[in-house]
């Protein structure tokens, strides 16, 4: 409901007088919802936006536009969109029968014409983005953006938003090498886990992490080194000689946080993953 007012001005032999205010309520018959099917994001993910528009009116409303601003948001004096539109995603739904597909503009700003949402009934459009470069993984990380539907004789656009927030969490890869390459028999071989946390929270002991191999050639005597610091059989591993079982203790792996870094100039999000490294040096 919009309130508006009115006055009126009468003017004769060079008198002015002005009316009492007139007051009046205006219905807005149109109102609209936005909502994502998963309220977080990681790195490259996909967003499931779902715009609802509900028409209170008996009159239909046609030819309205619905722009997203794929979570704009200003640095440097620019605009930058953490969203990008995913080509052909979008479906368009009246009282719940899919309809043909309106006219689409990737943007950014995303926009989509053509909607007509019939009295006493709603339209949906469900759609979805990707988490782009410009998107904040921080634990902190949040990308807000707005649905703004407008045109189709309404005086007022409507606007809903949405919020969706950076998975919290660790996020592991591992990379396996070996040093030598080339080794005689009865020589000293190195194998060298580099493990990396893509996550903007530490894998602690709690997680459980744990890393199972099997040397084959198995290995004697074992010397195991995490972080520079050497490990115990049967404290931080177990071994098993006969069969080349390598096995780490749950908890004892542990990697720091992610940190992220956005550039300066252009805005780019860069992700310097934690790291920690675990070598298994033994004769073969």
């Amino acid at each position: 409901m919009a309130i508006f007012t009115n006055q009126a001005t009468l003017s004769y032999n060079d008198v002015v007088t002005n009316s009492n205010v007139a007051t009046g309520e205006l219905l807005e018959v149109l109102s609209a919802t936005k909502r994502a099917v998963r309220n977080e994001y990681g790195d490259g993910n996909s967003v499931t936006y779902v715009v609802s528009i509900l028409n209170s009116g008996t009159t239909p409303i046609t030819g309205l536009t619905v722009s997203d601003d794929l979570g704009a948001y200003t640095f440097n004096g620019e605009t930058l969109y953490p969203l990008s539109y995913r080509e052909d995603s979008l479906l368009y739904y009246v009282n719940g029968v899919l309809q043909a597909d309106p006219t689409v503009t990737a943007g950014p700003p995303l926009t989509v014409s053509g909607i007509s949402v019939p009295g006493g009934g709603n339209a949906v459009i469900v759609y979805e983005a990707t988490v782009n470069q410009f998107a904040p993984l921080g634990v902190d990380g949040s990308i807000v953006n707005t649905a703004t539907v407008s045109g189709g004789g309404i005086t007022t656009p409507v606007t809903a938003s949405e919020t969706v927030t950076a998975l919290s969490g660790a996020n592991l890869m591992i990379n396996k090498s070996i040093y030598p390459t080339t080794v005689s028999e009865n020589s000293r071989v190195t194998y060298t886990f580099t493990i990396q946390n893509y996550g903007n929270t530490e894998a602690v002991a709690t997680d459980n992490a744990t890393l199972t191999d099997i040397f084959d050639p198995a290995l004697s005597d074992l010397v195991v080194v995490f972080n520079g610091n050497t490990w115990s059989e049967g404290t931080n591993y177990t071994y098993d000689e006969a069969t080349g079982s390598f096995v780490t203790v749950p908890g004892q792996i542990t990697v720091p946080a992610a940190s992220y870094v956005q550039d300066a100039e252009s805005g780019v999000w860069t992700t310097v993953p934690g790291v920690s490294v675990l070598t298994v040096t033994g004769t073969i």
